[in-house]
């Protein structure tokens, strides 16, 4: 699966940046984060659980930065593992550059699910995932900026389908986006 979209968020680049690096924030942001600890100034580990239809998901997963360019892009690439529900994996690339006196942050991901995850239908999954990354959006832009959190609104009005935000914070977000999008890919591919 392949998801791609862009978020203005009303705070600089630097602010951004920090802020996407810091693991408190990033759990805090996290629909279903149970854990996220920073195992190096590379990599992450947590837990997400979240409810798919109507199943209950507990993915323990990791997270690996690359391609480092701060404060302006990098490569977050992780997996995720649901016991018998099925795994997640895949990597996205994230952009932030400085815009109308904020920052615009981009991505682009691509991902796979298997197991039973995939059973479930592609609408479930566009929906779930789009949900998932509107709720982070929001909560990161309320925690970035005293702007309301409205200011994070997607850009040229479409919707954010895709997972991808920077360093620890972005890594477990990207975890999160990409199992979401592993179980979009899944749906997708058994419908």
């Amino acid at each position: 699966m392949q998801m791609s979209g862009s978020r203005q968020i009303a705070a600089s680049q630097a602010e951004v940046w920090r802020k996407l690096n810091d693991p408190e924030t990033l759990a805090r942001c996290i629909p279903g984060c149970e854990s996220l600890e920073k195992t190096s100034d590379t990599n992450m580990k947590g837990v997400v659980a979240l409810k798919l239809g109507p199943m209950a998901l507990r993915f323990n997963g990791d997270v690996e930065l690359s391609n480092l360019k701060p404060p302006n892009s990098y490569r977050l690439s992780g997996s995720g593992k649901a016991g018998p529900a099925g795994f997640a994996s895949g990597y996205a690339d994230v952009k932030l550059e400085p815009k109308d006196g904020g920052t615009l942050l981009s991505y682009n991901v691509e991902s796979t699910v298997g197991g039973r995850m995939a059973q479930l239908g592609a609408r479930l999954i566009d929906a779930t995932a789009a949900q998932l990354a509107g709720q982070f959006f929001d909560k990161f832009a309320a925690e970035v900026s005293p702007a309301p959190a409205a200011a994070a609104a997607p850009v040229g009005g479409t919707a954010i389908t895709k997972p991808a935000i920077g360093i620890p914070m972005w890594s477990w977000i990207v975890l999160g986006l990409v199992v979401l999008a592993v179980l979009y890919f899944l749906f997708a591919r058994g419908h």
